[in-house]
């Protein structure tokens, strides 16, 4: 299956993360398909950025976000253009 999750980055106490699309066979910080934005805890307040394109297209074609992303998806708005989006294809094909 495939996921979008976090890859921890940066120094010792000092996290910076990014958020991929990977295998979820992989390790956390191993091996991902693609790259489609950062998160940055560490500033006040703390950044996200994260490419809207290539997520949705990603979630379109199936791929599953972790608790943490699905959090960080949420405050760009991505998946309230999915619901959106969703809403308006009609489900008899009519």
């Amino acid at each position: 299956m495939v996921k979008i999750r976090l890859r921890r980055m940066g120094a010792k106490k000092r996290p910076f993360y990014r958020v991929v699309v990977a295998d979820s066979r992989s390790p956390r910080d191993g091996r991902f398909i693609e790259e489609i934005g950062y998160y940055d805890p560490t500033k006040d307040p703390a950044v996200v950025k994260i490419d809207t394109e290539k997520a949705t297209q990603w979630l379109l074609n199936g791929a599953q976000p972790t608790d943490t992303a699905r959090s960080l998806l949420r405050q760009v708005g991505v998946l309230k253009t999915i619901q959106e989006g969703k809403r308006s294809v009609p489900v008899d094909g009519v």
